[in-house]
Protein backbone atom coordinates (compact mmCIF):
# COMPACT_ATOMS: atom_id res chain seq x y z
CA UNK A 1 0.00 0.00 0.00
CA UNK A 2 1.31 3.03 -0.71
CA UNK A 3 0.29 7.04 0.60
CA UNK A 4 0.98 10.42 -0.47
CA UNK A 5 2.63 12.32 2.73
CA UNK A 6 1.93 16.06 1.91
CA UNK A 7 4.37 18.03 4.27
CA UNK A 8 5.64 20.95 2.09
CA UNK A 9 3.52 23.59 3.87
CA UNK A 10 4.93 26.76 5.40
CA UNK A 11 2.80 26.79 8.95
CA UNK A 12 2.64 30.63 8.62
CA UNK A 13 0.41 30.98 11.43
CA UNK A 14 2.68 29.12 13.63
CA UNK A 15 5.46 31.67 13.43
CA UNK A 16 7.80 32.39 15.01
CA UNK A 17 8.06 28.35 15.68
CA UNK A 18 8.02 27.54 12.18
CA UNK A 19 10.91 30.37 11.12
CA UNK A 20 13.35 27.50 11.91
CA UNK A 21 11.31 24.14 12.43
CA UNK A 22 9.28 22.75 9.36
CA UNK A 23 5.90 22.65 10.14
CA UNK A 24 5.90 18.93 9.47
CA UNK A 25 8.37 18.76 12.57
CA UNK A 26 7.20 20.22 15.50
CA UNK A 27 7.27 18.06 18.29
CA UNK A 28 3.92 17.06 19.84
CA UNK A 29 5.46 15.82 23.66
CA UNK A 30 8.78 15.72 22.41
CA UNK A 31 8.09 13.71 19.11
CA UNK A 32 7.84 15.27 15.76
CA UNK A 33 4.85 14.89 13.94
CA UNK A 34 6.00 13.40 10.69
CA UNK A 35 7.06 10.86 13.34
CA UNK A 36 3.80 10.15 14.91
CA UNK A 37 2.76 9.83 10.81
CA UNK A 38 5.47 7.72 9.70
CA UNK A 39 4.64 5.29 12.81
CA UNK A 40 0.74 5.12 11.82
CA UNK A 41 1.43 4.27 8.22
CA UNK A 42 3.84 1.54 9.47
CA UNK A 43 0.73 0.74 11.91
CA UNK A 44 -1.80 0.41 8.96
CA UNK A 45 0.32 -1.45 6.07
CA UNK A 46 1.55 1.31 3.95
CA UNK A 47 4.82 0.48 2.97
CA UNK A 48 6.19 3.31 0.53
CA UNK A 49 5.31 6.91 1.16
CA UNK A 50 5.96 9.76 -0.63
CA UNK A 51 6.81 13.20 0.90
CA UNK A 52 6.77 16.49 -0.85
CA UNK A 53 9.13 19.14 0.29
CA UNK A 54 9.56 22.90 0.35
CA UNK A 55 9.82 25.05 3.42
CA UNK A 56 13.20 24.28 5.32
CA UNK A 57 13.17 21.14 3.37
CA UNK A 58 16.95 20.43 4.42
CA UNK A 59 15.76 19.75 8.09
CA UNK A 60 13.28 17.19 6.53
CA UNK A 61 15.71 15.55 5.04
CA UNK A 62 18.41 15.23 7.64
CA UNK A 63 15.45 13.92 10.19
CA UNK A 64 14.51 11.20 7.61
CA UNK A 65 18.34 10.43 6.69
CA UNK A 66 18.34 9.71 10.77
CA UNK A 67 15.89 7.68 11.36
CA UNK A 68 13.96 4.38 10.69
CA UNK A 69 10.77 3.86 10.46
CA UNK A 70 10.07 1.22 8.72
CA UNK A 71 8.62 2.66 5.50
CA UNK A 72 10.45 3.08 2.69
CA UNK A 73 10.37 6.81 2.10
CA UNK A 74 10.75 8.91 -1.40
CA UNK A 75 10.99 12.85 -1.22
CA UNK A 76 10.40 15.45 -4.00
CA UNK A 77 11.23 18.92 -2.87
CA UNK A 78 8.99 21.84 -4.60
CA UNK A 79 11.11 24.97 -4.88
CA UNK A 80 7.32 26.51 -6.10
CA UNK A 81 4.55 24.52 -4.35
CA UNK A 82 2.46 22.91 -6.75
CA UNK A 83 -0.60 22.76 -4.19
CA UNK A 84 -1.86 19.34 -2.60
CA UNK A 85 -3.60 18.39 -5.73
CA UNK A 86 -0.66 19.32 -7.68
CA UNK A 87 1.56 17.25 -6.16
CA UNK A 88 -0.24 14.06 -6.58
CA UNK A 89 -0.53 15.05 -10.27
CA UNK A 90 3.10 15.02 -10.51
CA UNK A 91 3.75 11.51 -8.82
CA UNK A 92 1.51 9.83 -10.84
CA UNK A 93 4.24 7.10 -11.26
CA UNK A 94 4.60 6.80 -7.58
CA UNK A 95 1.35 4.74 -7.40
CA UNK A 96 1.08 3.10 -11.13
CA UNK A 97 -0.49 -0.26 -10.91
CA UNK A 98 -2.18 0.60 -7.27
CA UNK A 99 -5.66 0.25 -7.45
CA UNK A 100 -6.02 2.38 -4.65
CA UNK A 101 -3.82 5.39 -2.98
CA UNK A 102 -3.81 7.25 0.37
CA UNK A 103 -3.53 11.06 0.10
CA UNK A 104 -2.69 12.52 3.81
CA UNK A 105 -2.53 16.09 5.21
CA UNK A 106 0.69 15.90 7.16
CA UNK A 107 -0.49 19.03 9.20
CA UNK A 108 -2.84 17.23 11.05
CA UNK A 109 -2.27 15.15 14.45
CA UNK A 110 -4.56 11.95 14.38
CA UNK A 111 -5.14 8.36 15.51
CA UNK A 112 -7.41 7.44 12.61
CA UNK A 113 -8.00 3.88 11.81
CA UNK A 114 -6.73 3.71 8.30
CA UNK A 115 -7.21 0.25 8.10
CA UNK A 116 -11.04 0.87 8.35
CA UNK A 117 -11.37 3.69 6.76
CA UNK A 118 -10.12 1.65 4.15
CA UNK A 119 -12.56 -1.10 4.00
CA UNK A 120 -15.33 1.67 4.02
CA UNK A 121 -13.77 2.80 0.66
CA UNK A 122 -13.55 -0.57 -0.51
CA UNK A 123 -17.35 -1.18 -0.19
CA UNK A 124 -18.19 1.78 -2.11
CA UNK A 125 -16.03 1.76 -4.79
CA UNK A 126 -16.26 5.40 -5.82
CA UNK A 127 -13.15 7.18 -7.19
CA UNK A 128 -12.39 8.78 -3.74
CA UNK A 129 -13.46 8.77 -0.18
CA UNK A 130 -13.10 12.03 2.18
CA UNK A 131 -12.20 11.52 5.45
CA UNK A 132 -14.29 14.03 7.60
CA UNK A 133 -14.97 15.49 11.30
CA UNK A 134 -16.75 17.66 12.24
CA UNK A 135 -16.09 20.71 13.19
CA UNK A 136 -16.66 24.26 15.32
CA UNK A 137 -15.83 26.77 12.62
CA UNK A 138 -17.46 25.47 9.99
CA UNK A 139 -16.88 28.77 8.03
CA UNK A 140 -12.85 28.14 7.96
CA UNK A 141 -12.89 24.78 6.73
CA UNK A 142 -13.93 22.93 3.34
CA UNK A 143 -17.82 21.87 3.98
CA UNK A 144 -19.73 18.76 2.92
CA UNK A 145 -22.77 17.34 2.58
CA UNK A 146 -23.61 13.81 2.50
CA UNK A 147 -27.11 12.06 1.87
CA UNK A 148 -28.18 9.21 3.43
CA UNK A 149 -25.65 6.58 1.53
CA UNK A 150 -22.71 8.65 2.00
CA UNK A 151 -21.97 9.99 -0.97
CA UNK A 152 -20.84 13.73 -1.61
CA UNK A 153 -24.10 15.57 -2.00
CA UNK A 154 -22.27 19.04 -1.81
CA UNK A 155 -18.02 20.40 -1.03
CA UNK A 156 -17.65 24.25 -0.65
CA UNK A 157 -14.42 25.51 0.62
CA UNK A 158 -14.71 28.03 3.46
CA UNK A 159 -19.04 28.74 3.00
CA UNK A 160 -20.40 32.17 4.01
CA UNK A 161 -23.36 29.53 5.16
CA UNK A 162 -22.89 26.34 5.88
CA UNK A 163 -25.14 23.59 5.30
CA UNK A 164 -23.53 20.88 7.50
CA UNK A 165 -20.28 21.08 9.91
CA UNK A 166 -18.58 18.02 8.59
CA UNK A 167 -15.31 19.33 7.31
CA UNK A 168 -12.24 17.93 5.10
CA UNK A 169 -10.07 16.04 7.29
CA UNK A 170 -7.23 15.92 4.59
CA UNK A 171 -7.37 12.34 4.73
CA UNK A 172 -8.12 10.58 1.78
CA UNK A 173 -7.83 6.84 -0.51
CA UNK A 174 -8.13 7.29 -4.00
CA UNK A 175 -8.76 5.19 -6.96
CA UNK A 176 -6.50 5.32 -10.13
CA UNK A 177 -9.42 7.29 -11.53
CA UNK A 178 -8.94 10.23 -9.90
CA UNK A 179 -6.13 10.92 -12.20
CA UNK A 180 -8.83 11.66 -15.03
CA UNK A 181 -9.89 14.62 -12.91
CA UNK A 182 -6.50 16.37 -12.31
CA UNK A 183 -5.58 18.73 -15.70
CA UNK A 184 -2.10 20.03 -15.85
CA UNK A 185 -1.20 23.12 -14.32
CA UNK A 186 1.09 25.06 -12.14
CA UNK A 187 -0.71 24.75 -9.07
CA UNK A 188 -3.95 22.32 -7.74
CA UNK A 189 -5.78 22.74 -4.61
CA UNK A 190 -8.05 19.56 -4.02
CA UNK A 191 -10.43 21.68 -1.81
CA UNK A 192 -10.67 24.77 -4.56
CA UNK A 193 -10.27 23.02 -7.66
CA UNK A 194 -10.60 19.89 -7.29
CA UNK A 195 -13.45 18.61 -4.99
CA UNK A 196 -16.62 20.74 -5.95
CA UNK A 197 -16.29 19.09 -9.32
CA UNK A 198 -16.13 15.51 -7.83
CA UNK A 199 -19.59 15.90 -5.62
CA UNK A 200 -22.11 13.02 -6.47
CA UNK A 201 -18.30 10.84 -7.44
CA UNK A 202 -16.88 10.29 -4.41
CA UNK A 203 -17.90 9.32 -0.44
CA UNK A 204 -17.46 10.89 2.90
CA UNK A 205 -15.85 8.87 5.38
CA UNK A 206 -16.57 10.62 9.33
CA UNK A 207 -13.42 9.67 11.09
CA UNK A 208 -14.83 9.24 15.05
CA UNK A 209 -10.63 8.83 16.29
CA UNK A 210 -8.72 11.83 17.53
CA UNK A 211 -8.00 14.37 14.47
CA UNK A 212 -6.75 18.51 15.10
CA UNK A 213 -5.16 20.56 13.13
CA UNK A 214 -2.64 22.44 14.45
CA UNK A 215 -2.25 24.98 12.15
CA UNK A 216 -2.48 27.87 15.08
CA UNK A 217 -0.47 28.06 18.63
CA UNK A 218 -3.89 27.89 20.13
CA UNK A 219 -4.44 24.27 18.80
CA UNK A 220 -0.48 23.32 18.95
CA UNK A 221 -0.94 23.91 22.61
CA UNK A 222 -4.44 22.31 22.90
CA UNK A 223 -2.47 19.08 21.07
CA UNK A 224 0.30 19.22 23.49
CA UNK A 225 -2.36 17.73 27.19
CA UNK A 226 -4.91 16.26 24.49
CA UNK A 227 -2.21 13.77 22.26
CA UNK A 228 -0.57 13.14 25.78
CA UNK A 229 -4.03 11.26 27.06
CA UNK A 230 -4.13 9.62 23.78
CA UNK A 231 -0.58 8.38 24.31
CA UNK A 232 -1.54 6.76 28.32
CA UNK A 233 -5.03 5.32 26.74
CA UNK A 234 -3.34 3.49 23.66
CA UNK A 235 -0.25 2.64 25.97
CA UNK A 236 -2.90 0.36 28.25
Amino acid sequence: MRAFLLAAGEGRRLRPLTDTTPKCLVPINGKPLLALWLELCRKHGITEVLINLHHLHEKVLAFLNAHDFGVNVTTDYEPKLLGSAGTVARHRSFVAGESEFFILYADNLTDVDLTRMLRFHRRGESLLTLGLFHTETPEQKGIVTLDGQNVVVDFVEKPNHPRSNLANAGIYIASQELYQHLPATNFLDFGSDIFPRLVGKMYGYVIQEYLLDIGTHATYQQSQSEWKEIEQVTRF
